[in-house]
């Protein structure tokens, strides 16, 4: 009975954790959506992207030393490097031109997409759990951008494009968990970002035009790296099967903020598009955590 009361506290906290996470994610969508009716999107991404890598060397460097940036995988570690900061690219472009919520919820199909990856690339076996989650996801997503009615936007692609980057992102993470640090992943991941991004400067730099526009420009590669840190905690608390079904109350606070924030509130449609979508996420949770 102690046993299993440690181990509840320990699954409780990281339940904690992951929620003060996706709620994290979402003020940090808010900010940029916000921030792009002032400047560019890669301007936005390359401020992020610095802070993020230079807090990470501030917090993790002194324990670490040189094992923060030794890795015996660099060819997994440069295409990690690559894919996140696109899939960031067109997550903030969705959200210049989409409402956060909806572009946000649009995401969420990224499970069912590294489910369909772990058939095509690992071999692994398509359960009937799996179909459902997979099925439902889609039905959703095409609910939310309704192609083929004067509904859809092609804004809607940004967010497909970042599902699609981001589960071939968390593909290769799988790969080389365990064998490499995730502070060292986490490193790279914002060190390939900043020179992604440091590439466009010379063609589309525009200076913070206040202190509090600047204030926010580094306040999003705070959060950035502070979900990150927080993340891994709630992961060494309990499982990712476990708290996946949590990290979908992301879709409430996009929704609540991006109606105090912007005024922007889902239709009927779109409501029950995500609503679908998040019941597929956590149905393949619960099944994954039951199998």
């Amino acid at each position: 009975m102690r046993f299993e009361s440690a181990e509840q506290k320990r699954t409780f906290r990281g339940i904690i954790l992951i929620s003060v996470v996706v709620l994290l994610f979402a003020i940090t969508d808010a900010i940029s959506k916000y921030l792009t009716r002032f400047y560019p999107v890669t301007n936005i991404l390359w401020a992020r992207y610095l802070a993020h890598t230079v807090l990470i060397v501030v917090l993790m460097g002194p324990r670490l030393g040189w094992r923060l940036v030794r890795t015996a995988r660099p060819g997994i570690q440069i295409l990690r490097g690559i894919l996140l900061p696109i899939s960031s690219l067109f997550f903030v472009l969705a959200v210049k031109y989409m409402p956060v919520a909806e572009a946000s919820s649009i995401t969420f199909i990224s499970p069912m997409l590294i489910t369909l990856m772990s058939v095509v690339f690992l071999k692994e076996k398509l359960g009937r759990g799996h179909s459902v989650a997979i099925v439902s996801g889609f039905l959703g997503v095409l609910i939310i951008i309704r192609p083929g009615t004067g509904v859809f936007a092609w804004a809607s692609l940004f967010p497909l494009g970042c599902a699609l980057a981001m589960s071939s992102y968390q593909m290769l993470t799988r790969r080389i968990a365990g064998l490499e640090s995730v502070y060292t992943s986490i490193f790279y991941a914002g060190f390939f970002g900043l020179l992604f991004f440091s590439l466009s400067l010379p063609f589309a730099w525009t200076a913070p035009q206040n202190a509090f526009h600047l204030g926010l420009l580094a306040l999003g590669g705070v959060l950035g790296v502070s979900s990150h840190l927080i993340l891994i905690k709630a992961y060494d608390c309990a499982s990712a099967s476990r708290l996946a079904p949590f990290t979908y109350s992301q879709l409430v606070w996009v929704t609540v903020i991006g109606y105090l924030v912007f005024g922007n509130f889902p239709d009927l449609w779109s409501l029950l598009g995500i609503t679908i979508l998040a019941a597929g996420g956590i149905y393949l949770a619960t099944h994954l955590r039951r199998a």
